[in-house]
C-alpha cells in the first residue's frame, strides 16, 4: 500500500457513508440510490437477495421512508488495486415509517415507527468507467459491487 492509502481509504469511506445514507433518507431515493450500485452489483437485504441497479430499485420502491442514523463504521483497504477497493462496514438505527407517532396506541404495533438496529458491509470498488484518475491525496470514486444488510435483534 501506497503511505497515506488507509487515511484516504477513510476518508473515502466516510464521504461515501454520508452520501449513501442521505440518498436513502431522500424523497428520491428511487431514483439516486441506485447510482451507488452497478448491474453487476449483489445485493442481500436481510436475508432476501437482490441483483443489480433494478433489484435496489425495486426494493426501496415497495419501502416506507426511513431515517438512518449511522453510529459507527470501519474502512479496510483491500491490497492489489490502486486505488484500492474498499470494505465499508456500517452500524446504526434506522426508522421506517413516520416515527413512534406513526404507531397511535389503538393500532397493533409494527416494526414501522421504531428504530431498529441494523450492520450493512459493503464491497466498494473503484469506478474505472471515469476518464480521470485521482491524482495523489484524491478520493477516487467508487461503486458497490456487493452489499449486504441485516437487522440485528
Amino acid at each position: 500500500m501506497r503511505p497515506g492509502s488507509i487515511e484516504i481509504a477513510t476518508r473515502a469511506a466516510d464521504h461515501f457513508t454520508r452520501l449513501y445514507y442521505s440518498a436513502y433518507d431522500s424523497a428520491t431515493r428511487v431514483d439516486d440510490l441506485p447510482n451507488f450500485y452497478r448491474s453487476t452489483s449483489a445485493v442481500n437485504w436481510n436475508g432476501n437477495p437482490r441483483e443489480g441497479v433494478q433489484g435496489i430499485r425495486d426494493l426501496i420502491l415497495n419501502m416506507p421512508k426511513t431515517t438512518h442514523e449511522v453510529q459507527s463504521y470501519d474502512c479496510h483497504p483491500i491490497p492489489g488495486t490502486q486505488p484500492p477497493s474498499l470494505l465499508v462496514t456500517v452500524s446504526g438505527t434506522v426508522v421506517h415509517g413516520g416515527g413512534p407517532a406513526a404507531n397511535p396506541a389503538k393500532i397493533p404495533k409494527t416494526i414501522e415507527g421504531h428504530p431498529r438496529v441494523f450492520n450493512q458491509s459493503f464491497m466498494l470498488v473503484p469506478d474505472t468507467g471515469t476518464t480521470v484518475a485521482p491524482k495523489p491525496g484524491e478520493l477516487a470514486k467508487y461503486y458497490i459491487t456487493a452489499d449486504s444488510m441485516r437487522f440485528v435483534g
